[in-house]
This record gives C-alpha cells, sequence and structure tokens, in this order.
C-alpha cells in the first residue's frame, strides 16, 4: 500500500487534533443522550408535552407520576411509518436520499387499582412502556474537484492525484426503550411515580469517501480507519416526579431521571495493524442526568394544555480506558452543551372526537466550533461552525382520536426538522486514521463539511383497549 503525505493547518478543538471518529461523536449525542422518544399517537400527536397531565403511559418518557393520574386500566400498542430525507450539499450541489420504514413502534399499558375509599390514597398504578423506532439514517455528500490530494510513494516520488468524488455517512439499526413505572394519586390532589428504564441500540455505522485517480480517470471507494463498525449496548436509567393541582385547574409537575448508563461493545475494522484486521472494545457510557419541569392548565374536561421544559444537568462522559476515552471526554467538556428542551401540546374534546397539536425545539448540544476546513475553492483554513455535528431540532405534531368507551382509536403526524454542518476527511498523518483503499491512503489534517437538512415526517396509528 502506497501512503500519502500532506499537512495543513491543526484543528483547535482537542478531539478533532486527534483524530477520532466523528460518528462516535454523533451518536453520542443523537442515540445515547437523545430525549426525542416514541409513544403512542396521543403522546406523539402533542409532542410528547404531558408531564403534568398524565393519563397515559408514554408520560413515562417525561414524568412518571403522571402514571397516577389513570383511572381506569388501559393498553394500546402503536404502528409508526416512518420517512426520513437528507438532503447534503457542498459547493452548490445537492444530493437527496429517503429511507421509509414501518414498525410495531410502542406497545403499553396501565393497570389502575382502586383503593378503599376511607384512605387518601386513591389510586395505586403499575404502567409499561416499550417503544421501538429506527434509526437508518444515510447522508451523501457530492464531489468536488476542487478538493483533491498528492499520493507519493514511499521515496517521496508523486504518482498519482485524487480529486474528491463524494462521502457517505451510512447508518443501520434501531434503539429501543422498556420503562416499567408505579404511580400514586393522594386524594386527587398530588401525584408521585417512579420508574425503571431498560434501553437497547444496534448500530451498524459506514463511514466512507470516492475518490478520482487523475491517472485513468477511475473512481475507487475508500474506508474510513475504525470503520465500518458495529455496535450493541444496552442501558439502564431510574426516574422519579410529582405533579400537584394548585388548584383545579392548574397543575405543576417535576421530575428527574438519572443518567443512563451504557456498555457499549463494538466491533470494528482496523487497516495496517499491522495488517488490516478486525477488532473488538468495550465501552461504558453515560449519558446527562435530565431534569423536566411541567405546567398544565385544564379550564374544563373538554381543553387541556401542558408545557414541558427539559434541561440536562450533567453532560456525556466515558469510563475511562485509555486515551480515546480522555479525548471524548475532553471534548464533551470543552464544546457540549447541556440538553435543553421546550415542548408544548395541546387536546380538545367535542363529545368523543379529541384534537391535538404539539410544538418541540431542542437546542444543538454543541457550542459553536473553529476548526480547520476546506473551502469550496480547495484553500484551507480555520473555520467556525454554528451546528456542527448535529443540530437545533423542531417538531410539530397534529393528532385526532375517536372514544368509542371501551375502545379507541387515535391517529397523528409528526414532522421533523433539523439543520447541521457535516465534517468529515479528517485524517491525521500522524495516527493513521485516514481513508484506505486497496491501493492508497488519503490522510488530511483538514475537514470537508457539508450541510445536511434532514426532515422526518411520521405517520402513526394506535387501538386501544380499556377495561
Amino acid at each position: 500500500m502506497i501512503k500519502k503525505s500532506f499537512i495543513v493547518l491543526g484543528i483547535s478543538a482537542a478531539y478533532f487534533a486527534n483524530a477520532q471518529d466523528i460518528s462516535t461523536l454523533r451518536n453520542a449525542a443523537d442515540i445515547y443522550s437523545n430525549s426525542s422518544s416514541i409513544g403512542s399517537a396521543k403522546y406523539n400527536g402533542m409532542a410528547g408535552s404531558m408531564g403534568a397531565l398524565g393519563g397515559d403511559f408514554s408520560v413515562m418518557n417525561t414524568n412518571p407520576a403522571g402514571i397516577g393520574v389513570s383511572i381506569t386500566s388501559e393498553m394500546s400498542g402503536t404502528l409508526a411509518i416512518q420517512n426520513s430525507k437528507n438532503a447534503t450539499s457542498l459547493a452548490g450541489t445537492s444530493l437527496d436520499y429517503k429511507v421509509n420504514n414501518t414498525d410495531l413502534a410502542n406497545v403499553g399499558g396501565v393497570m389502575a387499582f382502586q383503593l378503599d375509599g376511607s384512605s387518601p390514597w386513591k389510586f395505586v398504578n403499575i404502567g409499561v412502556n416499550y417503544s421501538n423506532q429506527s434509526i437508518e439514517d444515510y447522508s451523501e455528500t457530492p464531489g468536488n474537484n476542487n478538493v483533491n490530494f498528492d499520493i507519493y510513494d514511499g521515496t517521496n516520488t508523486l504518482i498519482d492525484n485524487v480529486a474528491l468524488a463524494g462521502h457517505a455517512y451510512n447508518r443501520y439499526g434501531d434503539v429501543s426503550k422498556m420503562s416499567l413505572a408505579v404511580g400514586g394519586n393522594y386524594d386527587n390532589r398530588i401525584y408521585v411515580g417512579a420508574g425503571l428504564n431498560f434501553h437497547s441500540a444496534a448500530i451498524d455505522q459506514y463511514d466512507s469517501a470516492a475518490f478520482t485517480s487523475s491517472l485513468d480517470n477511475s473512481t475507487s471507494v475508500y474506508d474510513k480507519q475504525y470503520t465500518p463498525f458495529s455496535e450493541s449496548s444496552t442501558g439502564f436509567s431510574a426516574s422519579v416526579g410529582v405533579i400537584g393541582k394548585i388548584n383545579p385547574q392548574f397543575r405543576l409537575g417535576a421530575s428527574i431521571e438519572t443518567p443512563t448508563w451504557w456498555s457499549i461493545a463494538r466491533v470494528y475494522n482496523e487497516y495496517e495493524n499491522p495488517t488490516d484486521g478486525t477488532y473488538t472494545e468495550d465501552r461504558n457510557l453515560s449519558s446527562p442526568m435530565k431534569a423536566t419541569v411541567s405546567a398544565a392548565y385544564v379550564p374544563n374536561k373538554n381543553f387541556a394544555i401542558n408545557v414541558d421544559y427539559t434541561l440536562g444537568l450533567t453532560k456525556s462522559k466515558y469510563k475511562v480506558f485509555g486515551t480515546a476515552e480522555t479525548e471524548l471526554n475532553n471534548f464533551f467538556s470543552d464544546n457540549s452543551k447541556n440538553l435543553s428542551e421546550v415542548k408544548v401540546g395541546a387536546e380538545y374534546r367535542i363529545d368523543a372526537f379529541r384534537l391535538r397539536g404539539g410544538y418541540g425545539f431542542a437546542s444543538s448540544p454543541f457550542d459553536s466550533m473553529s476548526i480547520s476546513a476546506f473551502s469550496d475553492n480547495g484553500t484551507v483554513a480555520n473555520t467556525s461552525y454554528d451546528d456542527l455535528i448535529v443540530g437545533k431540532r423542531t417538531t410539530i405534531g397534529a393528532g385526532i382520536g375517536y372514544d368509542f368507551r371501551s375502545f379507541y382509536i387515535d391517529a397523528a403526524y409528526q414532522n421533523l426538522n433539523s439543520e447541521y454542518k457535516s465534517p468529515f476527511m479528517r485524517g491525521s498523518t500522524g495516527s493513521n486514521t485516514g481513508y484506505f483503499s486497496d491501493n492508497y491512503i488519503v490522510e488530511s489534517d483538514a475537514s470537508v463539511v457539508s450541510n445536511v437538512k434532514n426532515t422526518r415526517d411520521n405517520f402513526f396509528i394506535t387501538l386501544g383497549w380499556k377495561f
């Protein structure tokens, strides 16, 4: 294999300077620390905002005390049709890619136990909620001939020049969450709850770039060092919460969820160490601890509105086994922000008919960062970016439902939008972290940065039974 030499400006962020794999950062924020969970169609239509309202088992995603609000037992299942589109642009050219998935996304229920009328404790309820969603994601960046690299042999003789023909981050997999909660109703004024959450994730991640040779105009695909990789992960968290009625119309809620303690087993490809091969490693990650405060206004039996605000109290942190985890932790400490998300949801009832709507906004988990990057004309300079790696997210929800007394049916639509800057191409000459083909290694101390706009249109149907 022939190796090329290429030296450009360094990158200010320590993580980039030590050439870690960028998809590890994105997955840590987008999957392992994500506060967005799928629930019932009612929950999704209200953008997940019901922390002070309760009455639906999906409220365990926000506040387990909401389980104590239920006065009847119920169970339901939710079918999800998920459509995701990435529009990725670089140097005035854009490529689109769509992913469609249909899954049984949510099942669960509440068992309501009414207590003796002489006790101020009116109900003690048990809730179960299981959600599953696809995390498949594909973003393909167009090529740019102005970004090219000279290839030298072992005697430092120039033998080829290759130009960037395109790049792709490709991810397959699913993430699931099983929650168990107990909630109590004290005198129809105070509701308390506690829950346990069991998480799992399966990820297959690819990072590849294509380059066109100036010798014969052929195009080859190169794999980033340590990719592709597969991760199988399990996690655990716990949560407690309370809801109080200030008066018959106004309610306040609060909850706290511990970090999710993840155990991650990874299988990855490594090139020239000293020969190409497949290797394994284990990592332990704790996601941010989260606190949520909620307020709800219920002027009558026909209308309710709820506001949730979630704040991360800690930052993601890996257990240190070596240099890689130290670099990751330094990056999160220096460049990440505390998770922040606000959600508003409302429901209006007309006899047995329900109308729902919601809105959510989650800020970017990372600060603005300055990195060494190629411009469209191929020059290199330190450049500052907002929304690098993961951007802010907006959610709009709408839903309808009909209550047949013992049975109910709900439908919901969610539109989620996020836009972020996607860095790639960085592979340090000194640490053997470039892009590898059968013939060449392409290494660069600067990133190429494309713009990715992700749009998700999700549809949900819930069938439920009350008993």
